[in-house]
């Protein structure tokens, strides 16, 4: 443990994560997949919190379009990314990994309710914990939830796990001579609006000077080589 960095870290994860070759729904392949990788950085001794969104299952823009009032959209929002939860609790069970799930909204009967006391104390007892249903508020983000909970256990990076190897100057899929940015600056983030997060997220994250890393989740050894302080992805910092 002596080579790592980041000895408590918070994991962003998009709820695509979970998501077969569909694009949609939980995929308990997808998501033995992604345990794996989680499971790769928890046995170097790092100390891991999860915020998963649901994109995978719902996206309230489609409630909104449709006149759908925005707090009822968010909420089922909150109550999709408790699915994915459940499901990456499960298959990081299966690898070994003693997992609890806590969420913003109470519903004791499936998880623990989000106590920021005993979400460290699990980490110190080397349990992994899923921090579900957001912020427990509707018009914020799971990017401003994981932001949040990053710093109420004192994680020393939020690591941003995408699709992308970081954050460009344009989209690289359309644009080609797109520019990746190695660091960047949180207020060039905000300024340049370069859709990495929301902008609430990364001000919560300048304002207590939390570092956000953005990288692809998908490149082999990413995440390891992000915790032992690599240049990797794209770091936001002041």
């Amino acid at each position: 443990m002596s080579d790592v960095k980041y000895r408590r870290i918070l994991l962003k994860l998009g709820g695509e994560a979970l998501a077969g070759p569909q694009g949609f729904g939980i995929d308990p392949a997808q998501a033995a997949i992604l345990a794996a990788k989680i499971k790769q950085v928890f046995d170097m001794g790092v100390q891991v919190a999860l915020v998963i969104g649901a994109g995978n299952l719902w996206r309230g823009k489609q409630g909104l379009h449709h006149g759908m009032e925005r707090t009822t959209a968010d909420h089922m929002g909150m109550l999709a990314t408790v699915m994915n939860a459940l499901a990456l609790q499960d298959a990081l069970e299966r690898t070994g990994i003693v997992t609890r799930v806590q969420t913003a909204i109470e519903m004791k009967a499936i998880a623990e309710p989000y106590i920021r006391g005993r979400a460290i104390r699990h980490l110190e007892k080397g349990r992994v914990v899923i921090l579900g249903a957001g912020t427990g508020n509707p018009y914020f983000t799971t990017d401003t939830a994981g932001a949040l909970r990053a710093m109420e256990i004192d994680a020393e990076v939020m690591i941003k796990a995408t699709k992308v190897d970081g954050v460009y100057d344009g989209d690289p899929k359309t644009n080609p001579h797109a520019k990746r940015y190695d660091r960047l600056r949180y207020i060039d983030a905000i300024s340049k609006r370069l859709g990495v997060m929301d902008s609430t997220a990364i001000t919560l994250c300048m304002d207590h000077g939390l570092p956000i890393i953005v990288l692809d989740l998908w490149q082999e050894g990413a995440l390891e080589r992000a915790v032992q302080g690599e240049t990797i992805g794209t770091l936001i910092y002041h």
